[in-house]
């Protein structure tokens, strides 16, 4: 049984360099043949033989603490039959499931070379499912490395606990949103919480790697519900749940809205030529027929040189260009439909355009999506489009698009 699915912010159905190995736009958590989860045991609370050989056995996963050079606590895990551990990093080492790069405006990935400015830790967070009905998925920050050790050092925020346990975040955190509602037309974002490395609940600290941890939010977990966004500090992954995923327009739902625009032989109402949105395959291709919108009123023509003579290239870019309808300026660009799926709320047809980008999907989608402030950067939120992350523009961040229909 696929248990929940995941889906990388800004790629629009597919990475740009292509789905392969463990890096991939969207991952399936599946149940494993045989159960990887592991639990706390054992707390060494000093430098102990005991504890210098739990760090240093391969076999052996652990948690250590160091308090100061002279001090450092070790937390022992034990294997746990119940659940499956799944991890996700920019590390390409075998203990991650799941390799992210970061996400740039427009889809596109940070560069080999780039990589090495990234924000995401190599080991960011692992997550624990159980096993059995009903499949409770929880986050938990850092991810256990090629040694099965988490290490926090000195610099890093942690403290102990009532309980006597120890804790701590991770240098720029694991960021956590549940929506309200669920993720259906009536959803609401929540708000932004840091998970912590034992998977407790935080306020946000005052930037994102801040040594001072924020305030303990006891009526609140870890666990992942259908829609939660997790942020590693250079991508966003929205989670579904299998349950949330059957509810979710196919990508063959999305293929017959397309059809269906298409037969509606949409017109430019300046050279009266039709209108027709290219395939799923050529979702990134300009083509001659391809929708262009005047994103102030929502107008929809094909591409025309009225108020100015510049290349389909140069427009794409979002100059501003005078509607030749109504008058209104602003941004000119080609329509692209938001091809991945599990970012809809629900099934209806293409209407609405995210400002400035265009690209295109239903009205409650385009209102959910507005609404929410991603974490951009080390300290910053803004709303952007789901399908490739340039930030929002203008009063709601999208607007209704205006088709004219065939004179004949």
């Amino acid at each position: 049984k696929i248990v929940p699915s995941q889906e990388t912010h800004g790629c629009n159905g597919s990475l740009p360099s292509g789905e392969r190995g463990r890096r991939k736009s969207r991952f399936a958590l599946c149940r494993r043949n045989k159960a990887n989860g592991v639990k706390p045991s054992t707390v060494h609370t000093s430098c102990t033989p005991q504890a210098a050989k739990a760090i240093s056995n391969k076999e052996q996963h652990s948690i250590s603490y160091t308090l100061s050079r002279a001090h450092t606590v070790v937390v022992e895990y034990t294997h746990d039959s119940n659940t499956d551990m799944f991890q996700i990093g920019r590390s390409t080492e075998n203990p991650i499931d799941f390799v992210v790069t970061d996400t740039v405006p427009g889809g596109q990935s940070l560069t080999d070379a780039q990589t090495i400015q990234s924000t995401i830790s190599r080991f960011a967070c692992r997550i624990i499912c159980q096993r059995n009905p009903p499949y409770s998925a929880r986050i938990y920050a850092a991810g256990f490395d090629s040694s099965k050790n988490i290490f926090l050092g000195e610099k890093a925020a942690k403290w102990r606990m009532h309980d006597g346990h120890m804790d701590g975040l991770t240098t720029n955190g694991v960021l956590v949103m549940h929506p309200w509602q669920g993720f259906a037309q009536d959803s609401r974002p929540g708000v932004w919480r840091e998970i912590s490395v034992c998977g407790n609940v935080f306020t946000l600290r005052e930037t994102r790697s801040a040594q001072q941890r924020g305030k303990m939010v006891d009526s609140e977990c870890n666990q992942l519900v259908d829609g939660s966004l997790i942020d590693l500090c250079g991508a966003t992954l929205l989670w579904r749940t299998a349950e949330g995923l059957a509810r979710t327009p196919t990508v063959k739902h999305l293929e017959a809205l397309r059809q269906e625009f298409n037969a509606g032989r949409p017109q430019c109402p300046v050279g009266f030529n039709t209108l027709a949105f290219p395939s799923m395959r050529r979702k990134d291709v300009l083509d001659e027929k391809q929708p262009w919108a005047y994103l102030r009123c929502g107008h929809v023509h094909g591409y025309h040189c009225w108020g100015g003579r510049r290349a389909p290239e140069v427009e794409a870019e979002c100059q501003d260009r005078e509607c030749p309808m109504c008058r209104a300026q602003g941004p000119y660009v080609p329509l692209w439909l938001g091809c991945e799926p599990a970012f809809y709320v629900d099934a209806e047809g293409p209407t609405h355009a995210f400002v400035p980008c265009g690209h295109v999907c239903s009205e409650k989608t385009a209102a959910y999506w507005s609404q929410i402030s991603l974490p951009h950067g080390t300290h910053a939120f803004h709303a952007a489009c789901p399908f490739c992350i340039h930030p929002l523009r203008g009063d709601t961040g999208f607007v209704r698009l205006i088709f004219q229909s065939p004179l004949d």
